[in-house]
């Protein structure tokens, strides 16, 4: 079966079950039970003469052995493929609840301010030994804020390979292939390749999930590509002579946007803060063996300068800009979430020019103009 349809019979179970009278029919007449056996006559040969057909929702039908009525139970929507029908491929929910805005404003403001500082943070420590303090340091420090707060630290175990598959493609994959990026690019585009992110994941939601985008959000779709078509456009220098960094840049959006899709498609029942903290500190072992076997030179201790900027990235970007992603992902579809977070590469850009003297001209201008008409169409309501 399709999984567009899967997908939409779950939703019509969760919508509908067990209460099949709440739909347009609540307020229709009962018949008298001496009208009973007319009835059930009356759907017998209608049934009789259209075999195949299910019982439309909410249609009343007599019980069996009994003069009482009962709602008919609605039938499963199985979709078609090549027929065009209203439930084949289910639509995108664009209502964004105002903590969900809230949230976006503050990871917008902590993940755009930090793609200038991975260049300092790796001056005296490979990428892998950055990586692997930090995310090991954030999730040490979410788990503690979630128990401060009396919160359960334990996933259930039926959880736990989802939260492993979605740690590996989101978390490993970006921390890495985005630092990379950023050493080897200039931040801003880092940034900008990075948050390619909800192209893939329109892309993939649509082809895998059957999820299809209302017209407004493909309009922001559609914008949020030309700012990065223009800032790409800007960078083919730079990525003509570092293609290993336009790739990786690339690959951290791929790797973000099949993490989050995951968790849409099985989400996780624990509190935000437990399901970040678990993720980093299991990102850290992956990380911590590259950095083991990846890393050259003696052991030492970096300088001061170093260690603030390391901690700095663990507890705000990481830990904060994590805890609150991953509860906009909780209340928004992956499509919409992804949407609304390609205003940090605008910051990005703002913050490369100001801490590294990156250029920031009339394209750079043009697609943040780009990026906030798109934002604008996502935070704007029916």
């Amino acid at each position: 079966m399709h999984a567009g349809s899967r997908l939409l019979e779950a939703q019509f179970a969760d919508g509908h079950d067990g209460d099949g009278a709440q739909q347009g029919d609540a307020g229709a007449v009962q018949p008298q039970p001496g009208q009973a056996a007319k009835q059930h006559a009356q759907v017998d040969h209608a049934e009789d003469g259209h075999h195949g057909q299910r019982p439309r929702v909410g249609r009343e039908q007599r019980c069996s052995g009994h003069d009482r009525i009962i709602p008919a139970t609605p039938a499963p929507s199985v979709a078609v493929r090549g027929v065009s029908h209203s439930h084949t491929r289910p639509a995108v929910n664009t209502t964004i609840p105002p903590r969900a805005v809230v949230l976006l404003l503050v990871l917008t403001l902590v993940w755009g301010t930090n793609w200038p500082l991975f260049p300092l943070a790796t001056r005296e420590v490979s990428v892998w030994t950055f990586r692997a303090v930090a995310v090991a340091v954030a999730g040490a420090a979410l788990l503690a804020v979630a128990a401060a707060r009396g919160q359960s630290l334990r996933i259930p175990a039926a959880h736990w390979g989802t939260v492993v598959a979605a740690t590996l493609t989101y978390l490993v994959v970006w921390n890495v292939a985005s630092t990379y990026a950023a050493i080897w690019i200039p931040s801003g585009q880092a940034a900008i390749l990075g948050f390619t992110m909800p192209l893939w994941a329109a892309l993939l939601g649509w082809a895998v999930f059957g999820q299809r985008l209302p017209a407004r959000l493909l309009w922001a779709l559609a914008l949020g590509a030309a700012a990065v078509g223009l800032l790409m456009w800007r960078g083919l220098n730079a990525y003509t002579q570092a293609p290993a960094g336009f790739a990786l840049g690339l690959l951290a959006g791929v790797g973000w946007a099949v993490g989050t899709l995951i968790l849409k498609r099985r989400p996780v029942p624990v509190p935000a803060l437990v399901l970040t903290g678990w993720q980093l500190l299991l990102a850290a072992l992956p990380i911590g063996i590259g950095a083991l076997l990846l890393g050259d030179g003696p052991w030492f201790w970096p300088s001061a300068g170093s260690v603030a900027v390391i901690a700095w990235i663990a507890l705000v970007p990481m830990a904060i800009g994590n805890a609150a992603w991953f509860s906009i992902v909780g209340m928004l579809p992956a499509q919409l979430a992804g949407l609304s977070s390609i205003g940090v590469p605008m910051v990005a850009m703002v913050a490369g020019a100001l801490v590294h003297g990156e250029p920031l001209g009339p394209l750079q201008w043009a697609a943040m103009a780009s990026s906030a008409a798109a934002l604008w169409l996502c935070f704007r309501q029916r």
